[in-house]
């Protein structure tokens, strides 16, 4: 090899060294924990059990692109945005 190309691989390196880290450290398992987030939504019907953001825990009585019914007691049923749960106990449940 040439020394400019042992210079530029010298400068160079290091940063991409870094950048492939980032991205098998950070970016890549970031994206496929966005993707199963976006399927345990996606895959939400009603008469599924699930656990709120917030902790809450409920039956989905009704579902819409972007609000739940959620019935958490007898006779009491709350709404709350789709983006807001957090788990589908239901599934949790089928996979054990």
């Amino acid at each position: 090899m040439s020394p400019e190309t042992m210079a530029a691989l010298s400068t160079w390196g290091p940063i991409l060294v870094m950048i492939m880290i980032f991205y098998f450290l950070l970016y890549r398992p970031q994206k496929a924990a966005q993707k199963r987030r976006m399927n345990m939504l996606d895959s939400l019907k009603t008469g599924h059990k699930v656990m709120t953001i917030g902790g809450l825990y409920g039956t989905i009585e009704a579902i819409d692109d972007k609000v739940v019914r959620l019935k958490i007691a007898p006779n009491t049923v709350i709404e709350v945005s789709r983006a807001s749960i957090n788990s589908n106990i239901s599934l949790e449940e089928q996979q054990d």
